[in-house]
């Protein structure tokens, strides 16, 4: 079975379709909002893009199980084509922003729509993709849609700005976003059933509760925190290798970026067959490996200061094998949760993996950013590196201690989430 296969499946295509045109929205969006920065901030543009990506973590951290948990009697398709709505309208609403208090306004609604979104359509796809093959062929295709989105959006907008103003990139966001709710219109998407006696609090923290409970789930939030150390490295500080370290031009930055992706791309491809062989844990513990082993790479190289086309060569086989190494770690991770579900409501639980593994960058970030510029990079890529082994070390030890099935799962009681029906 190729990687393709799951879209033969017409709901899972118009899905997909849907989340490709909503990532090119939000690159285009990513680029625009750095220009309307720069033109409202002036020299504290930085300062104003530093602090909408701090909202945007905020929102997806706290304002995600919250979301899920007001919505979970909604029919999801009705969930997912209101968010899209929302995120179209706070596009269309950004280019008149005048100050910056407005952006972070604004990027916050926009980004708890986002976090409306994603967990809503993570519980959709294992609804539609009930095969375990064609789940793991589902993930691989929609790793691959992130890994070429971060590589496509800039090239497009680039290429958009040599006609247009930055103020047009806004129209082409909202466009994507209105596609998007369109594709999920047209979708055939099952009812999920859901418990109705349960209080706000425990739909909120009933995701939470079962990661905590559960020895895969809490493995699993290890393991975030571990791809989360090198994805921060490479988006804090591919800027400084690039045009500092390495005495690159401006664009090299982005050439590193798309080592990483690259990566990315090479082992998501490879991930579904593998899985076919092997267990998730494994694949994701080797993911570990290779993510503390490439930080220790990277510590040592810094420390070399290499320079010229040696330099160039080895950072850029180190951020293709990060790449790698992250997307080894995320691309099987939403079969864990699907496994954890054993037949009831996933929304929960996808809403916990989301929040949770985006809160590991809440504490990733600032140790890539601050510690690099007050110690240096090799301090903070050894400090990431001691963070790496610490998660690597808690996954490992919680798994093996679970002796669950193939994938360690916990025997333990259970947070008791919503049934599942079939469709």
């Amino acid at each position: 079975m190729s990687v393709a296969e799951p879209l033969r499946d017409p709901r899972f295509r118009r899905l997909y379709a849907a989340q490709v045109v909503a990532l090119v929205g939000t690159g285009l969006l990513t680029v625009a909002l750095g220009l309307v920065a720069v033109d409202i901030a002036r020299e504290q543009a930085g300062v104003v893009l530093g602090t909408a990506l701090a909202i945007k973590m905020i929102a997806y951290v706290a304002v995600a199980p919250m979301a899920t948990a007001l919505t979970v009697r909604f029919d999801r398709k009705a969930v997912l084509i209101t968010a899209d709505v929302v995120r179209a309208a706070v596009a269309l609403a950004l280019p008149f922003v005048g100050e910056a208090w407005q952006i972070y306004a604004l990027v916050f609604v926009l980004q708890s729509a986002s976090a409306t979104f994603t967990p809503a359509f993570q519980s959709v796809v294992p609804v539609i993709l009930r095969d375990e093959s064609s789940y793991a062929r589902g993930l691989s295709l929609s790793r691959l849609a992130y890994d070429l989105e971060s590589i496509a959006s800039p090239m497009i907008a680039a290429a958009a700005l040599t006609v247009v103003s930055f103020h047009s990139l806004f129209i082409g966001t909202s466009i994507g976003f209105l596609a998007s709710m369109c594709l999920v219109a047209r979708t055939a998407i099952p009812r999920i059933p859901v418990r109705r006696d349960s209080s706000l609090l425990e739909r909120t923290t009933a995701g939470i509760r079962e990661f905590g409970r559960r020895a895969d789930l809490r493995g699993l939030a290890a393991m975030n925190l571990v791809a989360a150390t090198a994805t921060s490295l490479v988006v804090v500080n591919s800027v400084v290798f690039a045009t500092v370290l390495l005495r690159g031009p401006a664009w090299s930055f982005a050439f590193l970026l798309g080592c990483f992706g690259v990566g990315s791309i090479a082992v998501a491809l490879c991930v579904p067959p593998l899985l076919e062989r092997t267990s998730a844990r494994a694949t994701m513990t080797v993911g570990c490996v290779g993510v503390l082993s490439v930080l220790v790479c990277i510590a040592l190289v810094t420390a070399a200061a290499p320079t010229g086309l040696l330099g160039w060569g080895v950072v850029s086989v180190l951020w293709v094998a990060a790449g790698a190494a992250v997307s080894a770690i995320s691309t099987p991770s939403p079969s864990v949760v699907r496994r954890a579900c054993e037949g009831r409501d996933s929304g929960p639980l996808f809403t916990a993996q989301f929040s949770l593994s985006h809160a590991c960058f809440l504490f990733t970030y600032p140790i890539a950013g601050w510690v690099g510029a007050s110690a240096g990079q090799v301090a903070s890529t050894l400090v990431l590196a001691l963070v790496a082994t610490l998660g690597t070390v808690a996954a490992v030890g919680v798994w093996k201690s679970s002796g669950g099935g193939s994938d360690g799962q916990a025997s333990d009681s259970r947070t008791e989430l919503p049934t599942l029906g079939r469709a």
